[in-house]
């Protein structure tokens, strides 16, 4: 055991040394950490990464990813050691931090401390719902752990205190964290950055706690996780490590995050008696994961076939709604399930968006999530009842007062297979970003819906009123920013959202009422952008979204009582209109007239269509929305003298 555990200490090493860059202290203090979990817990298998019920294995602590590839390597994954010789290098599959979709047998992207034990948090509810739903006595078709590696850093944020917090309420028995005590961090010793009691924190949480005095004490690690195993509420194992165990800088913080050179990992080869050169990988090492870690997966994949074979026979109605979901197939016919939305339909966006969210989880078993304490403002709610520790059917999490931890809770809920979304008002999407980030950077369809989404919310005043918010996630890679003007736009933007199958989706809803003054097809919205209203002899455009566009038809009638024509065209996603060919682009927005782009939000990304924009370039006001909206000028008779103007 000990000859293995040095071989992958010693191969994280060699891929530092050889990057001259990386994370040296987690891989030496971990290192024994994972090989026992791996080697003694995880049911999982390389021969089908993929398999719907293995145990899943996040590492929060992302700046150890040496320490992962190289277990992954030996464990029998497609990680090859050219692929390790490429560590943090361009176009490699074995980044600087782990990424979703870049390396087999990495389960999420991590490396901003916290974000992945609060994915984690999201796969076990995930795992927890499935396993009620689809369950029956003798046939259980889900039932996994998920597995956490994290370290002292990822305990102090915010985001992991969060997102603890709900998994203790609610009760997440199949969650065990294995936590990397070694009382240091970049800056030096814990005890300069917080005086918090471990234990007595996470059992106030509701966690079953264990100590392990020492990572090398692999029977002790064994008997806690087997303890934490069969708690009823999620585990939280503490296990003392020494970051850069056997450097000349162990226990230090100088271990953390800088290569300790080729020359000291010679010396501590030697020292260790381990006589294997750099890159040099040991036959008896990947034998014993062969003979463990993939005999078990193996053995257990196929008697899970054999489980879902049965539950064909017994119940094939519910075996294809169980094998839709998990293979994330979305067959409805929107058309005819989704509400529909006329002319004339007078509704805020918000309203219009709960009912669509209602309807479309009695057709959709994979839909779930909820709002921050929101949900009756935002309208944003999952069917079936709340998610709590004594009904696992629920679909509408409560995340509490917990932003942070209910972006990244979602995107673990998304990594896991469901069609996850969660809700809050816009401004407080600035506590999201982090994870609204990732959700992009790993390709993955985590909804977004967030509601208030300008300055008429009126009396809460400029602490809740967005205005820079659009501009940031509109300038966020592979994200779209989807505001729709009315019922019928909205209704539109669920569907998209549902459909995506790479890329996450925000949606920004009204408080106020929006009339849909114009029928859309979805296959024109899907352009990001549509002509309105036309007019052969148009002098110009005027290009708006959300409420806006409502407000741009009037200054159309406005300026057609004063003798100029105008096109009206409704952008609700600069993103998807991007996309498009050309010929479509310069077809909705010609470059031979005049354009207004109008907005109540930052004005600097509408300059890619126009010079001329309408927007708000400073904090919002107090008062009544219909006040505060007129005083930034957002009137019929303002937009006109505007147009003329140019």
């Amino acid at each position: 055991m000990k000859k293995s555990i040095d071989a992958i200490r010693f191969l994280g090493m060699d891929m530092i040394n050889k990057a001259n860059s990386g994370h040296p202290g987690i891989v030496l203090g971990a290192a024994p950490i994972l090989y026992h979990l791996f080697r003694d817990h995880m049911k999982a298998t390389p021969e089908d990464p993929d398999w719907f019920d293995r145990d899943r294995f996040v590492l929060s602590a992302g700046h150890g990813s040496a320490l992962i590839y190289a277990l992954l390597h030996y464990a029998g994954y497609d990680v090859g050691i050219e692929d390790l010789k490429a560590f943090r290098q361009l176009g490699s599959k074995t980044p600087g931090h782990p990424e979703y979709g870049y390396t087999e047998g990495i389960e999420a992207t991590t490396g901003p401390l916290g974000q992945g034990i609060a994915n984690a948090v999201g796969m076990a509810i995930a795992e927890a719902h499935l396993a009620e739903r689809f369950n029956k006595d003798g046939l259980k078709v889900v039932d996994h752990f998920t597995y956490v590696l994290m370290g002292d850093g990822d305990f102090q944020e915010g985001v992991a205190q969060e997102s603890m917090s709900l998994a203790g309420h609610l009760r997440l028995g199949k969650l065990v964290v294995l936590f990397d005590s070694n009382d240091v961090q970049l800056d030096g010793p814990t005890e300069d950055a917080t005086s918090d009691d471990i234990r007595m924190k996470v059992e106030s949480m509701n966690w079953h706690y264990e100590h392990v005095a020492d990572a090398n004490d692999l029977e002790a690690l064994h008997k806690a996780i087997e303890r934490a195993k069969q708690a009823d509420k999620p585990g939280f194992i503490e296990v003392k490590s020494v970051i850069g165990e056997g450097s000349t800088v162990a226990g230090t913080s100088a271990a953390h995050g800088k290569p300790l050179g080729e020359e000291e990992t010679a010396s501590m080869r030697q020292a260790k008696g381990f006589t294997y050169g750099p890159f040099e990988t040991l036959d008896e090492v990947y034998e014993g994961f062969a003979s463990t870690f993939k005999k078990r997966g193996d053995a257990a994949r196929a008697d899970w076939q054999e489980t879902l074979a049965a539950y064909k026979e017994a119940d094939p109605e519910t075996h294809e709604e169980f094998m839709t979901l998990i293979e994330g197939k979305v067959t409805l016919d929107f058309d005819e399930v989704l509400p529909q939305k006329s002319v004339g339909t007078a509704e805020a966006t918000r309203n219009s968006m709960g009912e669509c969210l209602e309807v479309l989880g009695n057709h959709l078993p994979a839909l779930i999530g909820g709002s921050a304490d929101l949900s009756g403002s935002t309208k944003a709610k999952g069917n079936d009842g709340d998610f709590t520790k004594t009904n696992r059917f629920g679909r509408n999490i409560n995340f509490g007062v917990r932003e942070h931890a209910m972006g990244a809770i979602t995107n673990g809920l998304v990594l896991h297979g469901m069609k996850a979304f969660c809700g809050g008002f816009l401004i407080f999407s600035d506590y999201m970003k982090a994870s609204m980030r990732l959700s992009a950077l790993s390709s993955i369809p985590t909804i977004h819906i967030f509601t208030h989404d300008s300055v008429a919310v009126g009396e809460d005043g400029p602490t809740h009123e967005p205005i820079e918010q659009l501009a940031a996630f509109r300038a966020t890679p592979n994200m779209n920013v989807i505001r729709p003007a009315n019922a019928i736009e909205t209704r539109h933007a669920l569907r998209f959202a549902v459909e995506s199958e790479k890329t996450p989706t925000l949606i920004a809803l009204t408080r106020q009422k929006t009339t849909a003054l114009a029928d859309v097809a979805y296959a024109d919205f899907r352009r990001g952008a549509y002509v309105v209203r036309d007019h052969d002899q148009a002098e110009g455009t005027l290009l708006a979204s959300g409420s806006e566009v409502e407000l741009a038809l009037a200054a159309a009638d406005r300026l057609e009582e004063e003798g100029v024509n105008v096109r009206v065209v409704s952008m609700p996603s600069m993103e998807l209109f991007l996309d498009q060919p050309d010929e479509v682009q310069k077809a909705i927005l010609p470059k031979d007239h005049k354009i207004l782009a109008v907005e109540m939000a930052a004005s600097l990304p509408w300059y890619r269509f126009t010079g001329h924009v309408m927007g708000i370039d400073s904090f919002g006001e107090s008062g009544k929305g219909e006040e505060i909206v007129r005083h930034f000028g957002f009137t019929p008779e303002t937009v006109a003298r505007r147009f003329k103007s140019i």
